[in-house]
């Protein structure tokens, strides 16, 4: 048997931001407080947020402290500022950083804890205040998901936290909010989003419903992750994304990642690599290395992605995917980590400790070939220098 947690309002398409008051009155919410960024505050979309709001009779406070690969110091301060008002209700407006603040603010705001003690293999069930998701990136998928990630700045660990808690009531899904998104960001979230649907198929987690929505997810994302990053304004190609994200986090929070997200989370803290940028940093060689183990998992992949066609054996298929996200990660730029401008023996010195992070987070329990310490540090050293 498999349980599944999927929001339980969502408005998609163009111009859903519109219709969150009615969202909102559907849940019998009322009073908001708004988690988002600078970038969000200073660029528009927060005033966009607060008109609609306002027109329909909602007042919102807000916190724009929301730090990229969010703290525990910066969700303390969002916390600080939610008991400074009467909210019954957390919205998060950005990419995956204000998201996973708004969830965790939203917990803490019902239970006295921490998010070290809230930290897998703990599970928090138990309600904090409802959580509304606006994603402005097609890659996170947090909007559909029952986990968070926050770093705690004093170990540099990024600590994924899971559980129904965490699961946002409402999502609002308009990718209108993801036009003329810079490169660099269109091609990280969209990279990130590949990763969710092909490690939730892979994952030994993985169901009939989950496969569904990962295949679904990856014949969005492929085709049209090119043409969003070198055509920003293409509509078609930012809506198929948008839903494509959409799909893979719907699917990953219900049969888990994998070991590419397991490595990838201790870049970020260490190294303050972007997730998406670090999960493409590992994409193909993690997949070259599991392989083996899921031969014809992956060759599922491979077709539905129209990598080759859909007779190819799995053995050529699976091939096939491996060249193919390696040339796609050289067509969108991704740098290895030295590239990105990492010290070399900065890298070598933290392996260890990033290795036992990576196997603490439970991902790579997932994967299809489980790795050891030993063999997570060896494929850090392999994608080093690629």
């Amino acid at each position: 048997m498999k349980s599944i947690s999927l929001p339980a309002i969502l408005r998609i398409g163009a111009g859903a931001l519109g219709a969150l008051p009615d969202a909102l009155r559907q849940a019998g919410l009322s009073s908001p407080l708004v988690v988002t960024d600078r970038f969000m505050a200073t660029g528009g979309m927060l005033e966009r947020l607060q008109r609609v709001l306002h027109e329909a009779g909602i007042q919102a406070r807000v916190f724009d402290g929301v730090v990229p690969d969010p703290t525990v110091a910066s969700v303390l301060a969002g916390l600080e500022t939610l008991r400074g008002g009467r909210h019954d209700c957390v919205i998060g407006l950005g990419g995956g950083s204000p998201i996973d603040s708004a969830k965790m603010i939203a917990v803490l705001a019902r239970h006295d804890t921490t998010p070290r003690a809230l930290k897998v293999p703990h599970l928090q069930d138990e309600p904090g205040l409802p959580i509304v998701a606006i994603p402005t990136t097609a890659g996170t998928g947090s909007e559909a998901t029952r986990v968070t990630v926050i770093t705690d700045e004093d170990t540099q660990e990024k600590m994924l936290c899971a559980g129904q808690a965490f699961l946002p009531r409402i999502a609002i899904v308009d990718f209108e909010l993801t036009l003329r998104k810079p490169f660099r960001l269109t091609a990280d979230t969209g990279l990130d989003a590949l990763t969710h649907a092909i490690e939730a198929y892979v994952s030994r987690q993985a169901s009939p419903f989950t496969d569904t929505l990962a295949l679904g997810a990856m014949r969005a994302i492929w085709p049209n992750l090119p043409r969003v990053c070198f055509e920003p304004d293409d509509r078609a190609a930012r809506e198929a994304m948008m839903l494509g994200a959409l799909q893979a986090g719907m699917a990953f929070s219900n049969s888990s990642v994998a070991l590419v997200h397991g490595m990838s989370r201790p870049i970020g803290a260490h190294f303050h690599v972007a997730h998406g940028l670090s999960n493409a940093m590992l994409l193909a060689e993690i997949t070259a290395w599991s392989v083996p183990a899921a031969t014809g998992r992956y060759a599922d992949c491979a077709r539905a992605m129209g990598v080759v066609a859909p007779g190819t054996p799995d053995d050529e298929a699976s091939a096939a995917l491996v060249d193919a996200l390696r040339a796609r990660a050289a067509e969108l730029e991704v740098p290895s980590p030295r590239r990105f401008g990492i010290e070399p023996a900065r890298w070598e010195a933290a392996l260890p400790v990033m290795a036992e992070q990576a196997l603490a987070s439970g991902s790579p329990g997932n994967n299809p070939r489980v790795p050891d310490a030993s063999e997570i540090a060896a494929l850090y050293r392999r994608v080093f220098d690629l």
